[in-house]
């Protein structure tokens, strides 16, 4: 099977021992992505009202600079999707769609 990648031209980057734009940025993204996991346990632990309202504020901050990160890194060709088969996206919708009468509240799948 041939999966088709999803991907933009490539930013070509010097290849030398010192970390380059490439590095810093995927060291950057690795960093937020384990701030806001973090930021989020924290978040379901907080029993101040007030505490919950900062680190919510800060979660939001730190999760849209992981965003812009993963974007720019996708603009400039360092990351690529592999697109989805038709078939295992239906797949996927036919097993999870079934989980819905396990929900505590009315929430109906819309088709």
């Amino acid at each position: 099977m041939n999966q088709s990648k999803i991907q933009n031209q490539e930013t070509m980057i010097p290849k030398t021992p010192q970390m380059n734009d490439r590095d810093l940025i995927n060291d950057m993204l690795a960093t937020e992505k384990y701030l806001t996991a973090s930021y989020s346990t924290a978040l379901n632990e907080a029993s101040h009202e007030q505490l919950y309202r900062d680190l919510s504020a800060v979660f939001n901050e730190t999760q849209d600079c992981q965003r812009h990160l993963y974007n720019l890194m996708f603009q400039k060709g360092w990351y690529s999707l592999d697109a989805a088969q038709d078939q295992k996206l239906q797949q996927s919708y036919q097993q999870f769609s079934g989980y819905t009468n396990q929900f505590p509240y009315n929430t109906n799948m819309k088709q």
